[in-house]
Parts: structure tokens; C-alpha cells; sequence
């Protein structure tokens, strides 16, 4: 009958356990001298050799001729508690024998002398199972126990057990196992089974089994069913995971704002049968090393997990902001612990994937810090973050205009993308209209009337702005170009967007409603709003000889303002 690696390959001596020498000499020098304890406490994560170290110590203890601290495991006391003929050896899980009954019952059959060895052990697994009563009637034996009478104690919880019961017992914590000591015993395993394990397949079972050797051994024993040589392919593969290569693309993604291409991914990896909690883990613990990199450069080299190289390390620790990673790493985090009573796992983990590439939609203060640390980082790199309106009537000739609107930042401001000061506030009588008044030296300008929806008439960005306040929720897709671009063209307003996704958002009836009245107003003829999937046509040409004035685009920002009104 095949038995698991990780029952199979139990360590049988001290000698034998992987990466707890300092527990492990310690338990030698006890057995070797005589000078035991009657309780031990045994606390640390799963798969560190707690259970495994306490059946060592149980047979070491009772041991006839037991070798520098280990068990010879060839006597008959060593065989009769291996195999469980021997009853003066017990083991009991508190998770199923958690009541004060149990324990008394326990506490009674302990008075009495072994049958077959030295000492009766007896062994208490999650013992931070126990009840409150439980917990009270084992405190006296545990106290005052016998000569012949030995507990031992294991958990993973230890904040869990009363200090009354610490106090009582040598405590001992098992860390967690280094992945190159779990790689080793992998390799040593693999060539004792007559498997064919690769170094970076090793390597990469040693990272997930988080400390675990016994994990490592599942995850083993998983992996090798196939023929094949087991390397990293292979264990994705068999354990239904992206890869280091597909989260670093999607961390990338994410960086860039690239929400179709994320969701691409998703779709793609959901498709070929990864589990996408496992993908948000993997995202989640590259975020957390980039976090680590970004906030400890010098000594947080031995906290990273190590499954990326140096070069995918530097560039997507230079994309983001420490506050980025931040709100990337919480939002991962609070939507993993989520999955397990999400309706639909795939919808939440894509929505956790549109947030992250755009954080204007997350209203959390997490992601409020990220857009300030965004504005400081512009304002400490001299990079203006607001375009001025001017609150007073404005009277300047058209050489010094054009100058300022030939200076202005227009690729890295524009009007539509960014908040606008508060204007200050005015006399009562004053409020109701400003008068922008522009003079040239020898003649006056002449404002040419709205456009009428002639072919090309650019009025997307002053329509965006004046929807900012009405589709909050949809206005960071209407005023990202790279999502939705606006054209009008024969009293037809179109909004090219590019996947349908963001179809859906824009194209609600009440919103093309919206923007066609707006349209309107703005052209004074009737206008029509639909939406497409696509990319914008280019832009109709202009005549020949007729020149771009930057002093158009002002007087056309300056209409967007019911407050200012542009005269002759």
C-alpha cells in the first residue's frame, strides 16, 4: 500500500530533523544526561516538526540503548511505540478530545505505573484546543506529576494557551524552515524514490511550502505522477499557478494603467484553469516584496522570497510609489480574504484588477494618499498640477496671450484632467457675469459664434469637464483619452471606446442623454450621442493656409464657464 512522502519520510532520530538543531541538541543533552522535564510545550507553524520531534522524545526517553540522545529505534520498547503496541505511549488530538471529561479521565489513568517501558508519555497535539475546564483539570497533574509521568504539549496558536499551563512546561519554538534546507531535503528525497527533481523545480516547492517541510513533501508527492523530469514548469502546472513570468507581466499592467490588457491576462490564465485566489496571492506576494525593496533597499535582501531575478526586481520597484504599493498590497490582501464567500470569484478578482489600474476608483483613504504622494512627487519635480483661471477680467493684447498660451504645459495639464482652483469669492454684484475683454493693438477680436457640428469639431474635453460632478463614478473612463475619445462630426457625437467593458460603463442611456445635451447647448443645433468599440479616426485635416491660433483654445476653455461671458 503506498504511503505519503511525508508519513514515510518522518524523521526517526533527532539527528534527522531539518533546520531545528537548536531544539534538537538541547533534547539530546537532556535524554543523554537524565535531566528531563515532566512537560513540554512545542509551539510553531504547521509542518516544523513539532508532532515529529515529540514522538522522537517519547522513544528516546524509554529507549534501552539509546545512541548520543537518539533512539536506537531497534529495541523492543523503540518498535512497540513506533507501532503502537505499547499503550503507555499515547498521542491525543485536544481538537476532538477537547472537553474536561477527557481530560479527566487522562488525568486518572496517568497515576498509574507503565506497563511495558520507563515512562508514561503522554503526547497532546493542538492543545490550544482545550476548553477553559479542560484546560483547569489538567493544571494540577501538570504541576505535580508522577516520577514516571511525562507530557508533551504541541500548537500553532501558543496565545491561546493559559500562562498557567506555560509556566508548567519547557517551552521550545520551532521556526519556520529556510528554503534551502527544504530544497535539500527535497533533492535527498526525490533521488531516494528514484525521481528526477531540477533545481529550479526544488526551489520553487521550497518557496511554496512557506516554511513547511511537510508541505513541501505533499506539494512532492503532488508534482510526480508525470514521467517527465519535475522543474518549474512542470510544478505550475501540476499546482495550477501563473508563474513568475505572467504576475511580473500583470504587475506591469498594472503599473502602466493597461486595464485591458489585465483583464486579458486574467481571462487568458482563468481559461487555461489557474485559480485566481492563487493569482492574487502571487500578485499579493510580489507587491509584498517590491514593498520590502522599496522600503528596506539595504537589509531587506534576505526578507524577499527570492523567485525573481535582480532586473525584474529594479524595473517594477522604479514604476511604482511606496505609497502605490501600499494600496496595491491592501486591496490584494482584503480581496483575498474575501474569495472564500464571493458569489463569483472571477467578477471580484477582475474588479480588484480595475482598481488597481486605476486608482482614481478607490475612494478608500489608501487610495487618496496614493493621488497626494502623486501630486507631491509632481510639485517636488517642478511639474504644475493646476491650470490657472483667471478670477479677474482679463485685458491683455494678443501677442502677450498668444505667448502665454504657447507656454502653457499642454500635455502635462489639461483642463479636463485636473482639479481647478476655487474661484475667490466676489461682491454679489459682480458674481453673476465676468467679461474676459482681449485687445489687439490695431484691431479688436471678433469671437466666431459656437460651432454648428461641423466635420472635426473638438469639443470632447470642455464636455468632460462639465460632467465631472454629475458621473463621478464614470468620469475617470470618459476623461482617460486612452479609454474613450470623443468625436463630433455632422451633429453626431461618437465616443470611441476601446473594449467593452468600458462600453458598458460609458454607454448608459441617462449619460448619452447627458452628453448629447450638452453637445447642444455648446453647438446650438441638435445633437445625437452613440458609442463604438474602436479606435478614433484620425482627425479631419485643416485647409490649407489657415494656421492653429493658441489663442482659440483659450477663448474655448474660457466658454466652459456660465460665469465668464467673451465679448467683442
Amino acid at each position: 500500500m503506498y504511503q505519503a512522502l511525508y508519513r514515510k519520510w518522518r524523521p526517526s532520530t533527532f539527528d534527522d530533523v531539518v533546520g531545528q538543531g537548536h531544539i534538537t541538541e538541547t533534547l539530546k543533552r537532556q535524554v543523554a544526561t537524565g535531566r528531563l522535564s515532566h512537560a513540554y510545550l512545542f509551539t510553531g507553524t504547521r509542518g516544523t516538526g513539532k508532532t515529529t520531534c515529540a514522538k522522537i522524545l517519547a522513544r528516546a526517553v524509554n529507549c534501552e540503548h539509546p545512541v548520543n540522545g537518539n533512539p536506537c529505534n531497534q529495541c523492543p520498547s523503540c518498535l512497540g511505540i513506533e507501532n503502537g503496541s505499547i499503550l503507555d505511549v499515547l498521542e491525543l488530538d485536544a481538537a476532538s478530545n477537547n472537553g474536561v471529561d477527557q481530560v479527566r479521565a487522562l488525568r486518572d489513568e496517568a497515576v498509574y505505573t507503565p506497563a511495558a517501558v520507563r515512562k508514561r508519555v503522554y503526547i497532546v497535539d493542538e492543545v490550544h484546543m482545550l476548553s477553559t475546564a479542560a484546560f483547569n483539570a489538567l493544571l494540577k497533574i501538570l504541576e505535580e506529576p508522577p516520577a514516571h509521568l511525562m507530557f508533551i504539549l504541541a500548537t500553532t496558536e501558543l496565545h491561546k494557551v493559559p500562562a498557567t499551563i506555560k509556566s508548567r512546561c519547557q517551552q521550545f519554538s520551532f521556526k519556520r524552515i529556510l528554503p534551502g534546507d527544504i530544497a535539500a531535503r527535497l533533492a535527498y528525497v526525490a533521488r531516494e524514490e528514484g525521481l528526477e527533481l531540477r533545481g529550479d523545480g526544488a526551489a520553487l516547492l521550497a518557496r511554496l511550502a512557506d516554511g513547511g517541510l511537510r508541505d513541501a513533501l505533499s506539494l512532492l508527492d503532488q508534482c510526480a505522477v508525470t514521467d517527465r523530469p519535475i522543474g518549474e514548469q512542470e510544478v505550475l502546472d501540476a499546482l495550477g499557478l501563473a508563474g513568475n513570468l505572467e504576475t511580473a507581466a500583470l504587475m506591469e499592467q498594472i503599473g502602466g494603467g493597461d486595464t485591458a490588457g489585465a483583464l486579458e491576462t486574467l481571462g487568458r490564465l482563468y481559461a487555461a484553469g489557474k485559480e485566481v485566489g492563487s493569482l492574487l496571492g502571487e500578485l499579493a506576494s510580489l507587491a509584498r516584496d517590491l514593498l520590502v525593496r522599496k522600503t528596506a533597499p539595504q537589509g531587506g535582501a534576505a526578507l524577499l522570497t527570492g523567485g525573481y531575478d535582480e532586473n525584474t526586481m529594479r524595473r517594477l520597484s522604479n514604476a511604482f510609489q511606496t505609497a502605490r504599493l501600499v494600496q496595491i498590497l491592501g486591496l490584494l490582501q482584503s480581496t483575498i480574504a474575501d474569495l472564500p464567500r464571493s458569489g463569483n470569484r472571477r467578477t471580484d478578482a477582475e474588479l480588484c484588477l480595475i482598481r488597481l489600474c486605476q486608482p482614481a476608483l478607490d475612494e478608500s483613504l489608501t487610495g487618496l494618499n496614493v493621488r497626494l504622494s502623486r501630486v507631491e512627487e509632481m510639485l517636488a519635480g517642478g511639474v504644475p498640477t493646476t491650470c490657472p483661471v483667471p478670477a479677474a477680467p482679463l485685458k491683455r493684447s494678443v501677442p502677450e496671450v498668444k505667448k502665454q498660451a504657447a507656454a502653457a504645459p499642454t500635455g502635462d495639464c489639461p483642463p479636463w484632467e485636473e482639479e481647478r482652483p476655487p474661484m475667490p469669492e466676489e461682491p454679489p454684484a459682480e458674481r453673476e457675469s465676468q467679461t474676459v475683454s482681449i485687445e489687439r493693438p490695431e484691431e479688436n477680436v471678433v469671437v466666431p459664434p459656437p460651432a454648428q457640428g461641423g466635420p472635426d469639431v473638438d469639443l470632447w474635453p470642455g464636455l468632460v469637464a462639465l460632467t465631472r460632478g454629475k458621473f463621478p463614478a464614470v468620469y475617470p473612463f470618459l476623461s482617460n483619452p486612452a479609454a474613450v475619445q470623443g468625436r463630433l462630426e455632422n451633429d453626431v457625437l461618437t465616443l470611441w471606446v476601446d473594449n467593452e467593458f468600458t462600453k458598458n460603463m460609458v454607454g448608459g442611456a441617462h449619460i448619452l442623454e447627458e452628453l448629447a445635451r450638452l453637445a447642444t447647448e455648446q453647438t446650438g443645433s441638435p445633437v445625437r450621442c452613440i458609442v463604438k468599440v474602436g479606435k478614433a479616426p484620425a482627425r479631419t485635416e485643416a485647409p490649407s493656409g489657415a494656421e492653429h491660433d493658441n489663442l482659440d483654445d483659450l477663448l474655448a476653455m474660457g466658454r466652459q464657464f456660465d460665469n465668464i461671458i467673451i465679448e467683442e
